[in-house]
Protein backbone atom coordinates (compact mmCIF):
# COMPACT_ATOMS: atom_id res chain seq x y z
CA UNK A 1 0.00 0.00 0.00
CA UNK A 2 1.24 3.39 -0.76
CA UNK A 3 2.43 5.39 2.71
CA UNK A 4 0.30 8.86 1.20
CA UNK A 5 -1.51 10.14 -1.50
CA UNK A 6 -2.05 13.61 -2.64
CA UNK A 7 -4.62 15.33 -4.75
CA UNK A 8 -4.01 18.46 -6.73
CA UNK A 9 -7.18 19.87 -7.40
CA UNK A 10 -7.74 23.02 -9.94
CA UNK A 11 -10.45 25.32 -8.75
CA UNK A 12 -14.11 25.81 -10.63
CA UNK A 13 -14.93 28.28 -13.69
CA UNK A 14 -14.52 31.74 -12.19
CA UNK A 15 -17.23 35.05 -12.56
CA UNK A 16 -14.87 36.76 -14.77
CA UNK A 17 -17.57 39.17 -17.43
CA UNK A 18 -14.58 40.78 -18.31
CA UNK A 19 -12.20 37.99 -19.82
CA UNK A 20 -9.39 39.06 -17.77
CA UNK A 21 -5.82 37.30 -16.83
CA UNK A 22 -7.17 37.65 -12.94
CA UNK A 23 -4.15 35.68 -11.66
CA UNK A 24 -3.36 37.05 -7.64
CA UNK A 25 -6.16 39.70 -8.02
CA UNK A 26 -8.60 39.30 -5.18
CA UNK A 27 -12.20 38.82 -4.93
CA UNK A 28 -12.41 36.33 -8.30
CA UNK A 29 -15.61 33.87 -7.16
CA UNK A 30 -16.67 31.09 -8.41
CA UNK A 31 -18.95 31.21 -11.36
CA UNK A 32 -22.94 29.78 -10.57
CA UNK A 33 -21.40 26.97 -12.59
CA UNK A 34 -18.20 26.65 -10.80
CA UNK A 35 -19.94 26.47 -7.39
CA UNK A 36 -22.14 23.12 -9.37
CA UNK A 37 -18.40 22.20 -10.13
CA UNK A 38 -17.41 22.33 -6.74
CA UNK A 39 -20.32 20.43 -5.68
CA UNK A 40 -19.67 17.63 -7.90
CA UNK A 41 -16.20 17.10 -6.86
CA UNK A 42 -17.10 17.37 -2.86
CA UNK A 43 -19.49 14.26 -3.80
CA UNK A 44 -16.85 12.57 -5.51
CA UNK A 45 -14.37 12.35 -2.66
CA UNK A 46 -17.38 11.90 -0.27
CA UNK A 47 -18.09 9.25 -2.84
CA UNK A 48 -14.43 7.78 -2.26
CA UNK A 49 -14.26 8.21 1.25
CA UNK A 50 -17.67 6.12 1.63
CA UNK A 51 -15.74 3.20 -0.20
CA UNK A 52 -12.56 3.52 2.18
CA UNK A 53 -10.62 6.25 1.15
CA UNK A 54 -8.58 7.94 4.50
CA UNK A 55 -8.46 11.66 3.23
CA UNK A 56 -7.76 13.11 6.10
CA UNK A 57 -5.98 16.62 5.46
CA UNK A 58 -7.71 19.81 3.27
CA UNK A 59 -5.72 22.56 2.11
CA UNK A 60 -6.27 25.39 -0.81
CA UNK A 61 -4.72 28.42 -2.08
CA UNK A 62 -5.09 31.77 -0.11
CA UNK A 63 -6.95 32.87 -3.55
CA UNK A 64 -11.25 33.16 -3.07
CA UNK A 65 -12.00 30.59 -6.16
CA UNK A 66 -9.76 28.07 -4.20
CA UNK A 67 -10.86 28.39 -0.72
CA UNK A 68 -14.76 28.34 -2.59
CA UNK A 69 -14.22 25.42 -4.25
CA UNK A 70 -12.82 23.74 -0.71
CA UNK A 71 -15.36 24.47 0.98
CA UNK A 72 -18.50 22.15 0.01
CA UNK A 73 -15.27 19.50 -0.17
CA UNK A 74 -14.85 20.68 3.75
CA UNK A 75 -18.24 20.06 5.02
CA UNK A 76 -18.74 17.17 3.13
CA UNK A 77 -15.81 15.07 4.60
CA UNK A 78 -15.75 17.07 7.80
CA UNK A 79 -12.67 18.82 7.46
CA UNK A 80 -11.46 22.04 8.33
CA UNK A 81 -9.46 24.29 5.32
CA UNK A 82 -5.78 24.54 5.52
CA UNK A 83 -4.52 28.28 4.15
CA UNK A 84 -1.42 27.32 1.87
CA UNK A 85 0.46 30.08 0.13
CA UNK A 86 2.44 27.94 -1.60
CA UNK A 87 0.07 26.70 -4.12
CA UNK A 88 -1.38 30.14 -4.98
CA UNK A 89 -1.52 30.84 -8.54
CA UNK A 90 1.40 32.05 -10.44
CA UNK A 91 2.44 35.63 -10.40
CA UNK A 92 2.19 36.85 -14.01
CA UNK A 93 2.96 40.40 -15.90
CA UNK A 94 -0.25 40.08 -17.68
CA UNK A 95 -2.47 40.41 -14.59
CA UNK A 96 -5.58 41.94 -15.03
CA UNK A 97 -5.18 42.49 -19.40
CA UNK A 98 -7.25 40.92 -22.00
CA UNK A 99 -4.63 38.08 -23.18
CA UNK A 100 -4.90 37.58 -26.53
CA UNK A 101 -2.89 38.26 -30.07
CA UNK A 102 -3.33 42.04 -30.11
CA UNK A 103 -2.13 42.92 -26.34
CA UNK A 104 0.23 40.95 -25.76
CA UNK A 105 2.32 42.07 -29.07
CA UNK A 106 1.73 45.55 -28.17
CA UNK A 107 5.28 46.75 -28.33
CA UNK A 108 5.42 48.44 -24.29
CA UNK A 109 5.42 44.66 -23.67
CA UNK A 110 7.75 43.29 -26.14
CA UNK A 111 10.50 43.61 -23.07
CA UNK A 112 8.28 40.93 -21.16
CA UNK A 113 8.22 38.75 -23.83
CA UNK A 114 12.22 37.68 -24.36
CA UNK A 115 12.41 34.44 -22.77
CA UNK A 116 9.22 32.00 -23.23
CA UNK A 117 11.10 28.96 -21.78
CA UNK A 118 11.37 30.86 -18.21
CA UNK A 119 8.83 32.33 -18.83
CA UNK A 120 9.83 36.22 -18.70
CA UNK A 121 6.66 37.66 -18.03
CA UNK A 122 6.18 35.25 -14.98
CA UNK A 123 6.91 33.36 -12.05
CA UNK A 124 9.55 31.01 -13.42
CA UNK A 125 7.91 27.41 -13.72
CA UNK A 126 10.77 25.99 -11.83
CA UNK A 127 9.87 28.13 -9.37
CA UNK A 128 6.42 27.29 -9.27
CA UNK A 129 6.85 23.39 -9.16
CA UNK A 130 9.61 23.83 -6.65
CA UNK A 131 6.92 25.47 -4.28
CA UNK A 132 4.43 23.37 -5.02
CA UNK A 133 6.08 20.22 -4.19
CA UNK A 134 7.05 21.31 -0.97
CA UNK A 135 3.86 22.14 -0.44
CA UNK A 136 3.04 18.39 -1.54
CA UNK A 137 5.44 17.16 0.50
CA UNK A 138 4.08 18.43 3.38
CA UNK A 139 0.94 17.86 3.01
CA UNK A 140 1.77 14.06 2.67
CA UNK A 141 3.55 14.45 5.91
CA UNK A 142 0.56 15.45 7.54
CA UNK A 143 -2.09 13.19 6.25
CA UNK A 144 0.24 10.34 7.54
CA UNK A 145 0.49 12.03 10.85
CA UNK A 146 -3.42 12.41 10.67
CA UNK A 147 -4.31 9.18 9.20
CA UNK A 148 -1.53 6.26 9.04
CA UNK A 149 -0.01 4.03 5.74
CA UNK A 150 -2.39 4.96 2.87
CA UNK A 151 -3.63 8.77 3.56
CA UNK A 152 -4.68 11.09 1.77
CA UNK A 153 -4.63 14.58 1.73
CA UNK A 154 -6.42 17.46 -0.94
CA UNK A 155 -4.82 20.72 -1.74
CA UNK A 156 -6.92 23.20 -4.25
CA UNK A 157 -4.73 25.33 -6.42
CA UNK A 158 -4.58 26.08 -10.05
CA UNK A 159 -3.74 25.25 -13.52
CA UNK A 160 -0.40 26.47 -14.13
CA UNK A 161 1.15 25.19 -10.68
CA UNK A 162 -0.22 22.05 -11.07
CA UNK A 163 0.61 21.57 -14.59
CA UNK A 164 4.27 22.79 -13.77
CA UNK A 165 4.52 20.40 -10.84
CA UNK A 166 3.24 17.50 -13.04
CA UNK A 167 5.86 18.30 -15.73
CA UNK A 168 8.60 18.23 -12.96
CA UNK A 169 7.19 15.27 -11.20
CA UNK A 170 7.13 13.32 -14.36
CA UNK A 171 10.48 14.16 -15.36
CA UNK A 172 9.44 16.23 -18.32
CA UNK A 173 10.62 20.01 -19.73
CA UNK A 174 8.94 22.40 -17.99
CA UNK A 175 7.93 24.78 -21.27
CA UNK A 176 5.22 23.82 -22.90
CA UNK A 177 2.00 25.59 -24.98
CA UNK A 178 -0.53 26.02 -22.90
CA UNK A 179 -2.90 24.90 -24.84
CA UNK A 180 -1.66 21.05 -24.41
CA UNK A 181 -2.05 21.37 -20.67
CA UNK A 182 -3.94 18.45 -19.06
CA UNK A 183 -5.35 20.26 -16.66
CA UNK A 184 -9.33 21.19 -16.59
CA UNK A 185 -11.22 23.12 -14.06
CA UNK A 186 -12.11 21.12 -10.87
CA UNK A 187 -9.58 18.19 -12.55
CA UNK A 188 -7.94 15.84 -10.00
CA UNK A 189 -3.80 15.33 -10.50
CA UNK A 190 -3.38 12.55 -7.65
CA UNK A 191 0.45 12.46 -7.11
CA UNK A 192 0.95 8.47 -5.16
CA UNK A 193 3.89 7.91 -2.87
CA UNK A 194 5.53 4.75 -1.90
CA UNK A 195 6.31 3.94 2.02
CA UNK A 196 9.53 5.48 1.71
CA UNK A 197 8.23 8.92 0.43
CA UNK A 198 9.06 8.43 -3.45
CA UNK A 199 6.70 8.90 -6.06
CA UNK A 200 5.51 6.14 -7.18
CA UNK A 201 3.01 7.23 -10.42
CA UNK A 202 0.73 10.49 -11.12
CA UNK A 203 -2.99 10.07 -12.03
CA UNK A 204 -5.28 12.54 -13.44
CA UNK A 205 -9.28 12.20 -13.92
CA UNK A 206 -12.10 14.96 -14.19
CA UNK A 207 -15.12 14.63 -12.04
CA UNK A 208 -16.79 17.12 -13.45
CA UNK A 209 -16.35 16.39 -17.08
CA UNK A 210 -19.75 16.66 -17.89
CA UNK A 211 -20.27 20.10 -16.68
CA UNK A 212 -16.97 21.06 -18.47
CA UNK A 213 -18.82 21.95 -22.18
CA UNK A 214 -19.14 26.06 -22.60
CA UNK A 215 -16.81 26.27 -19.00
CA UNK A 216 -14.79 29.58 -19.46
CA UNK A 217 -11.09 28.88 -21.21
CA UNK A 218 -10.28 31.95 -19.83
CA UNK A 219 -5.71 31.37 -20.30
CA UNK A 220 -3.86 31.00 -17.33
CA UNK A 221 -6.90 30.97 -15.07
Amino acid sequence: MPQATVHLLRHGEVYNPDGVLYGRLPEFHLSELGQEMARVLAEHFSARAAQGANIVHLAASPLTRAQETAQPIAEALSLGITSEDRIIEAANYFEGLHVNKGEILRPKHWPMLRNPFRPSWGEPYKDQAARVIAAVQDARLRAIELGGDGAEAILVSHQLPIWATRLSAEGRPLWHDPRQRECTLTSVTSLVFDDAGNLLRVEYSEPAAALLPGASSTPGA
